[in-house]
């Protein structure tokens, strides 16, 4: 029976595990975990009613990947869509001042957030004649090329440090925003790009005899996202070995082709490994194997992050927060990168007279916060939400989690040091290396990585038969 080790009990991990267990019925799969729990950065807590989300808040249904994932670990009936308002009402803080994003080509003429001539370059892009430069572009540059210096410094800064916790500046477009430079490549423009795209979708839809598709939506399940993290531990059950931290892998010359080192001197022999560990940990295993791979896979870049959970009541909270919540453009330096109205996300957050929001803290540009203790950092949020949203009462709740190696900085020349990392890694038969320091930091780039891994996977071993 051919053995698969997976290094990694984060999503990306448990999803190769589990399809694995599909392609490859045969195949005995074994998880290792450094952590005691499995799950990654996917945490759900629950503190006398409030239901805290300690890493991602949702996920998107961008691709079938996790609709469907979902459907197969038997959780469709446990899906909680996040509210209208929370896609239709998000905000940035501006100016001392919470201006709403604008939501369509009316709310662009109309918002606040730009002059008329930020309007006029951000409107007048469809027909803006401005080829890509041969250099490799920062989503700054390219923002600023295509829709202005407003739009960039404003729209791009903000989708920047709600999903990455980055610069702009710094990083790759092609790397942390694909879909863009191939619109603008395909069809001239960006906004055309996304048009075209959409009537791609529905008339695939009605060919299929499936109703139009809507805007995406952002999910989570009734008891939070540690639901998913609970459905792959029972499907997985002894495959999942947690408190166990590997610390090299070697290509053995016995009949299996790989032995993985674990601290305390186990060993495991395996046909195949696939290390789904965040990329600093993966540089640590192949170190004594392979040093210029090793040496690649390291230098890809972390940021810091701080979640600080704060609950209030809300009878201190005036006025309506329906919605998402903010983001404070990394530019302005502000104590916090945004607030989630979390209890107007999604149901059964707070207890009933209460609300629980969650501000992000860090980043690239303010990693010291991480370091600052619980009274400071806690003081600190609880002083811009009163700003932003005139809170007159002290928070009744509070958590702080620290994530010291957060969210994967996809800089200029990603994609160069990517593919030197896939033409090093072939080298090595039977290894593979996933997770999300690679092709996306989402939920869904995750899911959709761990399965064309686990297909990879499953072919090898088919071949090696």
């Amino acid at each position: 029976m051919p053995h698969v080790v997976v290094v990694g009990g984060g999503l990306t991990g448990l999803t190769v595990a589990f399809r694995l267990k599909q392609f490859a019925p045969d195949a005995a799969v074994t998880v290792l975990e450094p952590r005691d729990r499995p799950g990654g950065n996917i945490v759900t807590e629950e503190h006398h009613g409030f239901r805290v989300e300690c890493g991602p808040n949702g996920f998107l249904d961008r691709t079938p990947t996790i609709p469907n994932l979902v459907r197969d670990l038997g959780l469709s009936d446990r899906l909680v869509a996040a509210s209208d308002g929370s896609r239709k009402n998000r905000y940035v803080f501006l100016g001392n001042k919470l201006r709403k994003l604008p939501g369509g080509p009316f709310g662009l003429l109309a918002t606040s957030l730009l002059s008329l001539r930020g309007k006029w370059d951000l409107v007048s892009e469809p027909w803006r004649k401005t080829p890509p430069p041969s250099a490799e572009e920062s989503v700054q540059e390219f923002v600023t090329r295509r829709a202005g210096k407003e739009a960039a410094d404003i729209f791009a800064d903000a989708l920047v440090t709600g999903i990455h916790g980055g610069d702009p500046a710094m990083l790759s477009v092609a790397a942390a925003f694909p879909r863009l430079p191939v619109m603008e490549r395909e069809a001239g423009s960006v906004v055309r790009g996304f048009m075209r795209a959409s009537k791609k979708r529905k008339q695939e839809a009605k060919d299929r005899g499936d109703p139009l598709p809507g805007p995406m939506k952002m999910w989570s399940f009734r008891d939070g996202l540690g639901e998913l993290v609970g459905a792959f531990t029972e499907q997985l059950s002894d495959s999942v070995r947690c408190g166990v931290a590997v610390e090299s892998v070697s290509e053995a010359a016995s009949v299996a082709a790989w032995t993985v080192q674990g601290q305390r001197g186990y060993t495991w022999s395996a046909d195949a490994v696939v290390l789904a560990c965040p990329a600093y940990e993966q540089a640590g295993i192949l170190a004594d194997l392979d040093a210029p791979l090793a040496d690649e896979i390291g230098a890809i870049p972390y940021n810091r992050i701080a979640v600080v959970a704060l609950g209030y009541r809300e009878a201190h909270c005036p006025g309506r927060h329906d919605g998402f919540g903010y983001i404070a453009p990394q530019n302005t330096r502000r104590d916090v990168l945004g607030v989630q109205w979390c209890s107007s996300i999604f149901p059964d957050r707070a207890p009933r007279g209460y609300v629980l929001w969650r501000a992000l803290c860090g980043g690239v540009h303010r990693a010291e916060q991480v370091e600052w203790d619980d009274d400071r950092l806690g003081k600190a949020v609880h002083e811009e939400i009163k700003l932003a949203m005139g809170v007159t009462g002290e928070p009744v709740f509070r958590r702080i989690v620290r994530w010291p190696n957060a969210i994967p900085q996809y800089v200029i020349g990603h994609l160069d040091r990517v593919a030197r990392i896939d033409a090093l890694a072939a080298k090595h038969r039977g290894l593979f290396l996933t997770g999300n320091a690679y092709r996306g930091v989402a939920m869904s780039d995750c899911v959709d990585q761990a399965e064309v891994t686990a297909a990879k996977v499953a072919l090898h071993l088919q071949k090696a038969r």
